[in-house]
C-alpha cells in the first residue's frame, strides 16, 4: 500500500529507530536482571549504565562483574544467550504496537528512515521480516562495533550533519551521546519494572518521553523539527559526558 504523502518537515532529514526496545520489546533488561540477582547480584542504575548500549564483550565483563563469577566474557555471553533463549519461550520477541505505524510516518514526513542496533542483521531479518520494504536501504545497521552508534550512522549511512538526524531509543547511554552530538532524540525507555532508563532519561536532560512508538505523533515530530532548525533540542541541566 502506498504510504500517505505528508508536507515534509523542514530541517530534519533522516531518522534512526532503534530496534529492541522501540520497534520490539524489551527482551535484554529482563534477562539481564535475571542473570545478575540470581547469582546473588544486585540490579543498579549504574549496571544499566554500564551494560546498555555497550559493545558485547564489555557488557560480558560488566555483568560477570555484578553477578560475581570469574567467567571470560566469551563464556558470559554464551551463558547469556542461553538463558535469554529460556526467557523467550516464555515471553517471545513481538513487534510493539505503532511500531510499524511510526516507521511509515517517519518517512511519510520525508524522512529516509534505518532500523539499528547491537545484534547482527539475522536479528532484525527474523523479527521484522515480516513488514518487507518498511525501511530505507541498508533497511539495518548493525552497531555492535561501534556502540552507541548514531555518530556513525548520521555520518556513514546518511551523510548527513547529526542535527538533522533524528534518533528513537530505549537508552538513556544513547541519549546522552544524543545529546553532546546536537542531535533531536524522543525516549521510549522499557517498562521493565526492575529498571531505570526513564529515570536515567530525565537526568540527561531528555525533554520528549514516549511509554510506546505509538506515542510519537506527527505534532510531537513536527515540534521536534522546529526544535532541531532552531538549535534547541535539549533542556537545559541534563548530563553531557564527552564521547569516546
Amino acid at each position: 500500500m502506498a504510504e500517505e504523502r505528508r508536507e515534509r518537515l523542514r530541517h530534519l532529514r533522516a531518522a534512526a529507530v532503534n530496534i529492541d526496545g522501540v520497534m520490539l520489546n524489551d527482551t535484554f533488561s529482563p534477562v539481564i536482571h535475571h542473570f545478575v540477582v540470581s547469582r546473588g547480584g544486585v540490579y543498579t542504575a549504574e549496571l544499566e549504565r554500564r551494560v546498555f548500549s555497550q559493545r558485547q564483550a564489555e557488557a560480558a565483563r560488566v555483568i560477570a562483574e555484578a553477578a560475581g563469577v570469574d567467567w571470560p566474557p566469551e563464556k558470559v555471553v554464551e551463558v547469556y544467550f542461553r538463558e535469554r533463549a529460556e526467557y523467550l519461550e516464555r515471553d517471545p520477541v513481538r513487534v510493539l504496537d505503532g511500531a510499524v505505524g511510526l516507521v511509515r510516518l517517519l518517512r511519510s514526513l520525508g524522512l529516509r528512515t534505518v532500523c539499528y542496533g547491537g545484534l547482527e542483521r539475522t536479528h532484525f531479518d527474523r523479527a521484522l521480516g515480516g513488514h518487507p520494504g518498511l525501511f530505507d536501504d541498508p533497511e539495518y545497521v548493525c552497531t555492535d562495533a561501534y556502540r552507541p552508534g548514531i555518530r556513525e550512522i548520521a555520518a556513514e549511512v546518511f551523510h548527513l550533519p547529526p542535527d538533522r538526524v533524528l534518533v528513537i531509543d530505549d537508552v538513556a547511554r544513547v541519549a546522552e551521546a544524543a545529546r553532546t552530538l546536537g542531535m533531536p532524540f524522543v525516549g521510549n525507555p522499557s517498562a521493565f519494572a526492575h529498571g531505570f532508563q526513564r529515570e536515567s532519561m530525565r537526568a540527561a536532560g531528555v525533554r520528549h518521553l514516549v511509554s510506546s512508538p505509538g506515542g510519537i505523533d506527527e505534532e510531537l515530530l513536527r515540534a521536534l523539527d522546529a526544535e532541531a532548525e532552531a538549535g534547541d533540542c535539549w533542556s537545559r541541566g541534563g548530563r553531557s559526558p564527552q564521547l569516546p
